[in-house]
């Protein structure tokens, strides 16, 4: 892998693992426009870990004062503390409720879809219902709640919108923050319950596909270092800005120009797809 490829790559997974455009659509896509082969899994891994570190680096005091919380709560085996501590260990348990499904997805589900998974012309179609997503949210949306209001039906109903996002096209940051979005949350409220929400996935999603590395023995080939390096330093720096950049644009701006440009970009796809 040359460094172009693996800067390419690293923008791609760091940016469009937070924008709610589909990570798992574009690594399909771009490389299918480009006409490059499948990256090595060891650059999975690597991308998958830059983009961890951004999430946790840009909400390391959110995750802190949650994992505090929660600690507290095991101790005392109750949430009612101080009133701060109390609705921290609610939102962890939110989280944690929120997690479920697409544990369940990826356990029981995902492997229907493996042979799909990098269909250009699938890929292309699933970015019309992350378009979607996002339109119904703005239209149906009422944005008259609080995260310190969110019950534990509204984190299952958007942890099963997130689960959605194992089709590949679904974006999971679309989908989460649309759902949160329908079930009353500002957008940036919903951002940011999204993102928490997406750590442990992001997480999880890297741990397997280092076991993955681990079992199947692949070795490293000569002259990767630098590409992973690379790769791990554009996508972390490029996901950092980007939660940056939506936590700030959702305070007072619409998620219409996500849908169009997943509509847009989904439609060329689609038409290089079945035209090639």
């Amino acid at each position: 892998m040359d460094l172009l490829r693996a800067i390419v790559l690293g923008i791609v997974q760091g940016a469009t693992e937070f924008l709610p455009v589909s990570s798992s659509g574009h690594l399909v896509l771009i490389p299918f426009w480009l006409g490059w082969e499948e990256p090595p899994l060891t650059f999975d891994v690597v991308v998958h870990l830059g983009t961890l570190v951004a999430v946790l680096a840009y909400f390391w005091r959110d995750w802190l004062t949650l994992l505090r919380a929660g600690w507290t709560a095991l101790q005392t085996r109750s949430t009612q503390n101080t009133p701060g501590q109390e609705l921290d260990a609610h939102l962890l348990l939110l989280l944690i409720v929120g997690t479920i499904p697409v544990v369940v997805a990826g356990l029981f589900v995902k492997r229907l879809f493996e042979s799909v998974s990098n269909e250009p012309a699938i890929v292309a179609s699933f970015l019309y219902v992350t378009a979607g997503l996002l339109v119904l949210s703005e239209r149906r949306g009422t944005l008259n709640r609080s995260l310190d209001g969110m019950t534990l039906r509204d984190a299952l109903t958007i942890g099963v919108a997130q689960a959605f996002a194992v089709l590949p096209g679904i974006s999971r940051s679309g989908s989460t923050i649309a759902a949160g979005i329908l079930r009353g949350l500002p957008r940036a409220a919903a951002a940011r319950f999204s993102f928490l929400l997406g750590t442990p996935v992001i997480l999880g999603a890297g741990g397997k596909q280092a076991l993955d590395l681990l079992l199947g023995h692949e070795t490293l080939a000569d002259g990767m270092v630098l590409p992973l390096v690379v790769g791990f330093v554009s996508a972390a720096s490029v996901g950092y800005l980007c939660i940056w950049f939506l936590m700030r644009l959702l305070q007072n701006r619409r998620l219409y120009g996500f849908a169009i440009y997943c509509a847009v970009f989904g439609t060329l796809s689609l038409l290089v797809a079945l035209l090639s």
